[in-house]
């Protein structure tokens, strides 16, 4: 099996402005020693590294790719949305929308993250490879078609699926976002899309605070292709696999897809500082693995997975290399250090029960049950 991991150093240059955590420097918020907003560079450059160490880069076709043109771009984004961020880019940076700060270069290197993804996506419809991984940054899945977000300033996922379909490589995708926070970017980007299937698991009102209600199911030839899965804060690992067995699974089967997409968001974490869940590396595992016989099943095993956000910079990393280690079919391990600590952390069997309930209630709207 041949399994494909799609970086570049530009974007770990990514800057991300004059912020302390997710507040603007300014009156009594002190600039931080060191960083700015929590979107960095270091859990993605460390999750990289670790690959490099326990030998699993080794067995993956680690490359590059060119960035997003301008044309593949302006399939989901307006030209006034691309030229205002060009123009600032060009300059000394600056922010657009909502917490989605930039330096100089800022577009070129969002660019470049978008086109990531969209190769990862590409040489997997098209047989080079059976599954990639794209670590994109700075992430996109906030970003809706014309309103930068949260820390995104390109739809990366958007950008490949669109991509993928003009040139017929795809007629039916679905996307699957287990990020803390509400896919409201891709969402918004293919609300309206019957051949595209989008599915967030997320922080109920975590981020942003007024999307990612379970009743919003998809707009006029798309309804019925949007699944927003809202979970309580403290859902742990139980919780997270029984979405998936639930509620993915039988989504996927019913939609029968040409290839799964992750956003692989692994800010779910036990100890992420903008998450309160209790995924453990363990748990990302587990659901990637359902989503890769999922695709054994439904498309020959094509499979792609693009970074999204996670902000520990020590516990993320081990997140990310136990979803590629399973999309690579790998025995090559990062032992978690956490593993113990977190388990004991897991909600008590009447919470579970309580997201169970929730559950039912999502299977009842969503599976028409």
């Amino acid at each position: 099996m041949s399994a494909g991991f799609f970086t570049d150093e530009r974007c770990f240059w990514h800057g991300g402005g004059n912020y302390a955590g997710t507040m603007p420097v300014g009156g009594l918020v002190q600039p931080l020693t060191a960083g700015g907003l929590p979107e960095g560079p270091e859990a993605k450059r460390r999750a990289l590294s670790m690959m490099q160490v326990t030998g699993l880069a080794g067995e993956l076709a680690v490359q590059s790719a060119p960035p997003a043109s301008r044309a593949e771009l302006l399939r989901v984004h307006p030209a006034s949305l691309l030229d205002a961020f060009k123009a600032l880019s060009d300059g000394d940076g600056g922010e657009l929308g909502l917490r989605a700060p930039f330096g100089p270069g800022g577009y070129e290197i969002a660019a470049l993250s978008a086109g990531l993804a969209t190769e990862a996506l590409r040489r997997v419809l098209s047989g080079q490879l059976d599954s990639a991984y794209a670590l994109c940054r700075p992430p996109g899945h906030h970003c809706t078609p014309d309103w930068q977000n949260g820390f995104c300033l390109i739809n990366n996922i958007a950008v490949a699926v669109e991509a993928a379909l003009a040139e017929g490589r795809a007629e039916r995708i679905a996307v699957v976002d287990w990020d803390v926070h509400h896919g409201n970017g891709t969402e918004a980007c293919f609300i309206d899309r019957p051949e595209v299937l989008t599915i967030s698991i997320h922080q109920d009102r975590n981020y942003p605070l007024d999307t990612g209600m379970a009743e919003v199911r998809g707009e006029g030839a798309g309804a019925g292709t949007n699944v927003n899965i809202p979970l309580p804060p403290g859902a742990g690992h139980v919780s997270y696999l029984e979405a998936i067995d639930r509620l993915v699974l039988p989504k996927l089967l019913a939609f029968q897809p040409d290839v799964i997409v992750i956003a692989n968001g692994v800010d779910a974490g036990a100890n992420d500082p903008l998450g309160r869940m209790l995924c453990t590396a363990e748990t990302f595992g587990q659901m990637t693995m359902r989503l890769r016989d999922a695709a054994d099943e439904l498309c020959s095993g094509r499979l792609v997975a693009t970074h999204e956000g996670g902000y520990s910079d020590t516990y993320a990393p081990f997140c990310t290399h136990r979803v590629v280690q399973e999309m690579a079919r790998s025995n090559t391990a990062a032992a978690d250090p956490l593993a113990a600590t977190f388990d004991a952390r897991q909600p008590d069997a009447g919470f579970n029960a309580f997201v169970s309930a929730r559950i039912d209630d999502l299977v009842a709207l969503h599976l028409d049950v």
